[in-house]
């Protein structure tokens, strides 16, 4: 049985990151399931660090991302979520000229908070890095204090 209460769709999610960080650094969403969300990143110039492997801020940003993103797709109608915590270990490099790719998957889901866990695996399918994210569920009425975009932060 599916965890989502709202509709995932990969082209809709990926046009909605365009000038964003999610973009900025060529996340793509690629694939979900009934309990999971995927997305991939290519280990280049954008997204390497010094050494010509994959970042670590950039392995935590792709898995807040999922984690994110999963989360907020999982409450229900009226809700938000917000990250209270992520954790990362890094174990394996990630090499440029590869891909990188993220599942998200509930390790909690509360009324109050979610926990994901976040796996990144190289193309061999090899763990590099293990992540795990605390979500605060926000029910409507705290919800509406939660600024979303900059619109809403000048008013």
């Amino acid at each position: 049985m599916a965890i989502w209460t709202k509709e995932l769709d990969l082209k809709a999610l990926n046009a909605g990151s365009a000038n964003t960080a999610i973009s900025h650094l060529g996340i793509e969403f690629t694939e979900y399931g009934d309990d999971y969300v995927c997305a991939r990143i290519h280990v280049d110039e954008r997204t390497c660090q010094p050494y010509g492997i994959l970042h670590g801020g950039v392995s935590v940003v792709l898995a807040e991302t999922l984690g994110s993103l999963a989360a907020a797709c999982s409450i229900p109608e009226g809700y938000r979520c917000v990250g209270l915590n992520v954790s990362a270990n890094h174990v394996r490099a990630g090499r440029k000229g590869s891909w990188i790719t993220a599942t998200a998957r509930p390790t909690h889901l509360g009324r109050t908070t979610h926990v994901w866990g976040i796996e990144l695996r190289d193309e061999d399918g090899k763990l590099t890095c293990s992540c795990s994210l605390t979500m605060a569920i926000l029910p409507p009425e705290q919800a509406s204090r939660v600024r979303l975009d900059a619109e809403s932060l000048s008013k």
